[in-house]
């Protein structure tokens, strides 16, 4: 009896958490709170498969290469005539001097490991040096750039607030992202796709607007365009036009925090942004040089606003503003915490799964599971008779503690996983066949009906624990290499195979141990 009190104990603490856990998805609200999160095909969403122009990560390494080259040139007191890109890996630099040709391998040599003179040949002004990043270093950064991608798309989902989206990489610079219960897909689009890369630029206030945009830009400016706000009315259509220096002052490379925040004076939100120490000092040298200038804050080559600086802004922070709406603020502060792109993104693929077929596949899995389920209940029930009971109670105790390990883990239940469930029902009917049988043996063997229950049980036990345990290896295997439906199968099948064991190890004991140990039964139905 003192046996049975602990296992009894035991069994009720299992089964009471996991009624607990289970609860809120049949109650949404209730304590704790959890639900069995459900897939893509059976909750409906969206599915993308996104392609990075990995092309433009390495054009803007280049572009950073020249930036930097022009100014160690300078430091080098080498004459030249200008730094031009030469194809999409190589710059060309034509120098005024021959001789100064070791000066820039000397340079490439000490500062950057993976760019080499590719030719050199003799200008009428000197001599034109061409310089290109090897093939190793260019994949090396298109394989960065995917991958960097992918971390800045998860960085943004998660902050969206989507519970289990499939998000990985697909050949070499696609990756493919699965939202589940997603309703708003083109608010998820313009999250996922947006490039953020902030910039802080000054305006050219010295040349005249109009002449620029009628085709005079200024060397060293360019001409922006205001962003695009959900909120601006019709009259708002036409962007306003910016004349602004090429040069970038100050990157998003250095922010730290970005958050909404509501304006008190004219009730507005706006984004308020924080850089790090070395930020911090650059924006405040940038303010303190250009007092009564207009600063513009670029996103992805779109002007938000461009104040007045009236002073010098000690600090770190900064603000945002272009007439947002709580909604787009909120989204823009989502993308400046999680980081830019390394590289624009473009959707190649584009699939919505509506909540009816998810419908009509829980429909479909349910009423197969209970179908097979009502076959074996019947089967044992007639095979086994009394004991064919218990292991039908254990069935469903098993299907309750499957439930509640999806929702404890906060795993997502899909339609392989119904699969997955409808599988487990098998096995565990199969564990109580082979403990049924062995306990037959055993009767005939003349045995009392307590004698056999513990010989069948402690023998039977071990091919049991055998047969389940080579499951559960198999399904981790698939669970840690497995993706998507995959995934959900291996997590269904190894929180089946734990509950069949309990349930039928220990569950299916206890009963059996209750009714005919403790209560003294002379006979087994079995």
């Amino acid at each position: 009896m003192k046996n049975v009190s602990w296992r009894l104990l035991i069994v009720f603490g299992v089964l009471i958490i996991a009624a607990v856990l289970v609860a809120p998805t049949f109650k949404p609200g209730w304590w704790p709170h959890r639900q069995i999160n459900l897939g893509l095909d059976l909750k409906g969403g969206m599915h993308l498969v996104l392609e990075v122009e990995t092309e433009k990560a390495v054009e803007s390494t280049v572009d950073r290469i020249r930036e930097e080259l022009r100014s160690l040139l300078r430091k080098e007191r080498i004459r030249h005539q200008g730094i031009k890109p030469a194809g999409e890996t190589g710059l060309s630099v034509t120098i005024m001097d021959r001789d100064e040709i070791e000066g820039i391998r000397k340079i490439l040599s000490n500062e950057y490991a993976d760019v080499e003179v590719k030719s050199t040949s003799p200008v009428e002004a000197g001599l034109e040096v061409k310089i290109g990043l090897t093939d190793e270093w260019v994949q090396e950064i298109k394989k960065q750039a995917t991958e960097q991608a992918l971390e800045t798309i998860r960085n943004r989902i998660d902050e969206f607030g989507v519970s289990e989206p499939d998000i990985r990489i697909q050949g070499q610079r696609r990756i493919l992202v699965q939202l589940p219960g997603i309703k708003d897909t083109a608010r998820a689009k313009e999250l996922i796709g947006k490039t953020a890369q902030l910039e802080f630029k000054l305006l050219d206030e010295e040349h005249d607007l109009g002449a620029a945009l009628n085709g005079n830009v200024p060397p060293g400016s360019e001409i922006l365009y205001q962003a695009e706000t959900a909120s601006q009315s019709p009259v708002d259509a036409k962007p306003q036009p910016y004349l602004v220096k090429e040069q970038t002052l100050l990157t998003g490379a250095h922010l730290t925090d970005a958050r909404v925040q509501i304006d008190q004076q004219f009730n507005e939100p706006f984004v308020s942004i924080e850089f790090d120490r070395k930020g911090a000092r650059t924006f405040e040298r940038i303010t303190g040089e250009n007092v009564k200038r207009r600063l513009a804050i670029v996103l992805d080559d779109k002007v938000y606003s461009a104040p007045v600086i009236q002073e010098r802004i000690p600090g770190g922070t900064a603000r945002i503003t272009g007439n947002f709406t709580t909604q787009e603020a909120h989204d823009l502060a989502i993308v400046l915490r999680a980081g830019a792109l390394p590289a624009p993104v473009k959707i190649i693929e584009e699939r919505t799964v509506g909540p009816s077929l998810g419908h009509d596949s829980i429909r479909a899995g349910l009423l197969s599971m209970i179908a097979g389920g009502i076959l074996v209940v019947l089967f044992m029930v007639i095979y086994y008779k009394g004991a064919g009971l218990i292991a039908d109670f254990a069935l469903i105790l098993n299907i309750l503690l499957i439930a509640g390990g999806l929702a404890a883990f906060g795993a997502t239940l899909t339609l392989p996983g119904i699969a997955g469930i409808i599988l487990t029902i098998g096995m565990a009917v199969d564990a109580n066949v082979i403990i049924f049988e062995r306990i037959r043996e055993e009767m005939r063997l003349g045995k009392t009906p307590g004698a056999s229950i513990a010989a069948g049980f402690d023998r039977a036990g071990l091919t049991v624990l055998d047969a389940n345990v080579t499951t559960l290896i198999a399904a981790l295997v698939l669970f840690q290499f497995g993706t998507g439906p995959v995934k959900g199968f291996a997590v269904t099948l190894s929180l089946g195979v734990l509950a069949s064991l309990f349930t039928a190890l220990i569950i299916s004991r206890l009963i059996f141990d209750y009714i005919y140990t403790t209560r003294r039964v002379r006979s087994l139905s079995i």
